[in-house]
């Protein structure tokens, strides 16, 4: 990535936790981001709103149904294209007014805009765990024939790449993601069963959407930066540990080969990996609020439940059978998070759906692009049939 500036930087999902945050970011940092693109799928206030701010070059609104309602509001903005529909958002990640894509969608519906992005010869800064969830052999291939960086935006990974900064000839021993354990660290598997909606979607520590607070009490979110890191970092499944630490001060550690460990620390607060990203690689000054150790004279750690919280186990065997394995468990719980948010299923059936749909789903060993698509359909297809059954 160059380091001058400004920076051309597409943001994909601008509306969300990360994309809000990103743009943060932008607005404390004058003169060395420029916004060329913004995405929402579907909240069509926030991106005119942000549009008229950034006045990018072209804005894409995924439920086509709001098309003219951003078109018609953005009317006086000739300088910006108004775009709908997930084609139009994998066109636009490949536009050559961008230095760099951030790619803050939730789901697997950034796979094809990142795929088409570093085809198209541009940095990744990664929002969207799920693409290396769903494809990660074939995203590193990718980013290694198109030369192109991919730059973790996950505050765990982002704490595993700084931590490997300046250690490029020492290998790596293991890795280890910490956890915060979510708001039901300690409980067992019959206290899960009585959760809540409303309880699941209050962390104690980060401020994110929806489906990623689930997943994080789930512990889902954790199984799928475990796969994410084998691919960032090119793991052996072995070298991936993870530890609860509930204060969320120790973002993440690297153990290398002579036993030392090095971590990255911090206040939870997603602007600063965003900030390190978009910035890389010089770190650039802020006036974010600081750590002092004065104010958590406790940092604790313990082994995750993963009795309690099979979802996690459930990552770690998508992990070790590999192929389109991790696809399946990611579709599968996306209709679960979604079926668990409209009172359709309990918390504890969430991972039933996933054990579910990877004993059913066709396995394959070496897919393909198309056959991670097709993967996700059947997938899909397979999970909604499971939840329907349980309603």
């Amino acid at each position: 990535m160059s380091s001058e500036f400004p920076k051309r930087v597409s943001l994909l999902g601008s509306t969300g936790s990360i994309g809000t945050q990103a743009l943060d970011v932008v607005r404390a940092q004058p003169g060395r981001f420029q916004v060329t693109a913004l995405s929402a799928q579907s909240n069509a206030a926030l991106l005119i709103a942000q549009a008229r701010e950034f006045r990018p070059a072209a804005v894409v609104i995924g439920e086509e149904s709001k098309y003219q309602q951003v078109r018609e509001a953005l009317a006086a903005q000739p300088e910006t294209e108004v775009l709908a529909g997930a084609a139009a958002l994998t066109e636009v990640a490949a536009r050559p007014d961008t230095d760099v894509v951030l790619t803050a969608m939730v789901g697997y519906a950034g796979l094809l805009p990142t795929v088409a992005a570093i085809r198209a010869g541009k940095d990744i800064a990664l929002a969207n765990k799920e693409t290396l969830v769903v494809a990660g052999q074939l995203i590193t291939g990718l980013v290694r024939e198109h030369g192109v960086q991919l730059l973790p935006v996950d505050s765990e990974h982002s704490a595993i790449f700084q931590c490997l900064v300046g250690e490029e000839r020492n290998p790596i021993e293991k890795i280890i993601l910490t956890a915060s354990g979510g708001p039901f660290r300690g409980r067992t598997r019959e206290q899960l069963a009585q959760v809540t909606k409303a309880q699941a979607l209050k962390h104690p520590n980060w401020d994110m959407g929806a489906k990623i607070t689930i997943d994080s009490a789930s512990l889902m979110n954790k199984g799928l930066e475990v796969i994410e890191a084998k691919w960032l970092f090119g793991l052996q499944n072995e070298q991936i540990d993870v530890v609860v630490h509930p204060q969320s001060i120790i973002h993440s550690l690297v153990q290398f080969e002579d036993g030392s460990l090095k971590a990255q620390l911090g206040l939870p607060d997603m602007k600063l990996p965003i900030q390190y990203a978009l910035g890389y690689p010089q770190r650039l000054p802020n006036q974010f609020p600081r750590f002092s150790f004065l104010d958590y004279p406790q940092l604790t750690f313990e082994q995750p439940d993963t009795t309690a919280f099979r979802n996690l186990a459930l990552a770690f065997e998508a992990l070790r059978q590999g192929g389109n394995a991790a696809c399946i468990l990611n579709a599968a719980n996306e209709i679960a998070v979604a079926a668990f948010l409209r009172d359709e299923i309990g918390f504890l059936e969430m991972s039933e759906v996933v054990e579910s749909s990877l004993a059913r789903v066709s396995y394959l060993a070496t897919p393909s692009l198309d056959d991670y698509v097709l993967t996700d359909q059947e997938t899909r297809r397979v999970a909604q049939e499971f939840t329907r059954s349980r309603v």
